[in-house]
């Protein structure tokens, strides 16, 4: 069975910069900390442990928005892997699509707009693709040429990663870099301080919060973080 999992456009097109920094200290708890009953999911997937292990990533830059140098993204990818690694799932980065250590069974993250179906980005497990839309990323750059889109792009490389790690449904805290904020039926998304939203065009982290890693660790079998917080991260080898 095919599976896929994309982050829509939507909420990216009006993107911007929180307005009042004296809000964000309870985001910024939240990115780093997960309390117990946090782990709540929307139900729209089942998580399972990550396959094809290590995961390998390589950046294939064709038919990328020019504005992206490759080495932009590809940074992007090692940082985003380099959060993930904290899940405890074996993980590389193998630079520019086509090198010598690329091998069956790496994941190609690529610019295909046919392939994202329509989203900023999606993932196709059985394929093992991470698929960007230029067409997305045109249309936010038109729409606001002042937002810094490596933003955006961090969120989508960083949200599509983890479903191979083995996160297949998404997150009902909005903080989370796997989030949705609502199931498309009325219900919202948690947040300690729903006051705090409206300060926030995108909510979500670009990287993965503390609980996005707690969940991953645990479908993986690894043990929980200490103090459920995030520690500091190593680079990859």
């Amino acid at each position: 069975m095919k599976l896929l999992h994309g982050i829509l456009i939507g909420a990216a097109l009006a993107f911007m910069q929180p307005s009042a920094w004296g809000f964000e200290s309870v985001r910024t708890q939240e990115i780093n900390e997960c309390r117990s009953g946090e782990l709540a999911t929307w139900d729209d997937g089942q998580d399972k442990p990550a396959s094809g292990l290590p995961l390998a990533f390589v950046y294939d830059p064709a038919a990328a928005p020019d504005w992206f140098a490759p080495t932009v993204v590809a940074g992007l990818v090692k940082k985003a892997a380099v959060a993930w690694s904290q899940c405890g799932v074996p993980v590389q980065v193998l630079g520019l699509a086509g090198g010598a250590e690329e091998r069956a069974g790496t994941i190609r993250i690529q610019w295909n707009e046919k392939d994202s179906g329509g989203n900023f980005g999606l993932a196709n497990l059985g394929r093992r693709t991470l698929s960007l839309s230029p067409k997305a990323f045109e249309l936010l750059k038109t729409r606001n040429p002042a937002h810094d889109a490596r933003t955006t792009l961090q969120l989508v490389i960083s949200h599509e990663m983890g479903h191979f790690f083995g996160l297949l449904a998404h997150s009902r805290r909005c903080v989370d870099v796997l989030s949705y904020y609502d199931n498309g039926r009325g219900e919202k998304c948690y947040s300690r301080d729903v006051s705090q939203m409206r300060f926030f065009a995108e909510y979500r982290h670009v990287l993965p919060t503390a609980c996005d890693i707690e969940r991953c660790r645990k479908v993986n079998g690894q043990p929980p973080l200490t103090a459920g917080r995030l520690g500091m991260t190593a680079p990859l080898p």
